[in-house]
């Protein structure tokens, strides 16, 4: 039986290796911190000098966002969907 004044140590959801850094923040976390629907032009305002991870390494989100076609993005996935449409898809490299 566990002691209730001890708190609890947590195994992390995901176990982190070990290596380099990678630079830039992951497309979902830049997604997360906007609500939707949101216009093109709201996201460059609020995100616009975020860098993102790209399967070809780092890229601002500004000029990822200058090859999208959408000015308008209804939800969460349709703007994800668009991003990596540029980017691609597929592992982030990782400095060697």
């Amino acid at each position: 039986m566990a002691d209730d004044d001890e708190p609890e140590e947590e195994e992390p959801a995901v176990e982190l290796g070990e290596g380099p850094a990678v630079d830039g923040a992951p497309l979902a976390r830049v997604a997360s911190r906007l609500t939707w629907p949101q216009e093109k032009s709201r996201v460059l305002d609020k995100e616009g000098d975020a860098v993102i991870r790209t399967p070809d390494g780092p890229r601002d989100l500004a000029d990822v966002l200058a090859e999208v076609d959408d000015t308008y993005f209804d939800r969460r996935q349709t703007f994800v969907d668009a991003v990596e449409d540029v980017i691609g898809r597929g592992p982030v490299r990782t400095a060697e």
